[in-house]
C-alpha cells in the first residue's frame, strides 16, 4: 500500500474540511499514479471531489460510519478492519487526515508534494522528515505554477534492522 498527499510547509494538508490549494499540475501527478489503482478515502475527503462522486478509473474504497451512505461507484466500509480485507495490496491511500494517520504504518511509499508555503490549516499529515522510520529517496526540481513553488518528494519505509 502506498499513499499520495500534498503538504505545505508545515505539513498541513486542509482547512475546514477543504484541501489547501490544487495546482493542476500535481492533479495530474496524482491521476496518473493512481488510475487503475483502489484509493483508500474517508467520507469527508470524498465530499471534496467535485460532485462528491467517487473518482473514475479507480476502485474508491470509503471508510464511513454513517448509516445509508452509498455514493454511486463506491465501496462502503463501515470500519477500517473491513476495508483492510477488501484493499488490494496496490491500493493508494489518499486521505484524509485520520485515514492518513491510521494507515501510515501500513504504507511502503509516500508521494507528497511539498508546496514551499504556509497556509492557514486544521488538518496535518505527519512530518516524515522528522520520522527516523521514513526516508526521501527522491525529489523532483523545483516546480512553479501561479506563482506558487513546489516539489515533488518520495519517501519510502525504511527496512527494519
Amino acid at each position: 500500500m502506498d499513499l499520495i498527499v500534498a503538504v505545505d510547509q508545515n505539513w498541513a494538508i486542509g482547512k475546514d474540511g477543504e484541501q489547501l490549494l490544487y495546482l493542476s499540475q500535481d492533479l495530474k501527478r496524482f491521476k496518473a499514479l493512481t488510475l487503475g489503482h483502489a484509493v483508500i478515502l474517508g467520507r469527508r475527503t470524498l465530499s471534496t471531489f467535485p460532485g462528491g462522486r467517487p473518482l473514475k478509473g479507480r476502485r474508491n474504497l470509503i471508510l464511513s460510519t454513517t448509516p445509508d451512505f452509498a455514493p454511486e461507484g463506491g465501496e462502503v466500509y463501515p470500519s477500517m478492519d473491513a476495508l483492510l480485507a477488501a484493499a488490494p495490496a496496490d491500493a493508494f491511500v489518499i486521505g484524509g487526515e485520520s485515514v492518513y494517520r491510521a494507515l501510515l504504518d501500513r504504507c511502503g511509499t509516500a508521494y507528497v508534494t511539498k508546496i514551499l508555503a504556509q497556509y492557514p490549516a486544521d488538518r496535518y499529515f505527519p512530518d516524515l522528515d522528522a520520522d527516523p522510520r521514513w526516508e526521501s529517496v527522491e525529489e523532483s526540481e523545483l516546480l512553479e505554477e501561479n506563482g506558487v513553488r513546489f516539489r515533488y518528494v518520495t519517501y519510502r519505509r525504511r527496512q527494519e534492522a
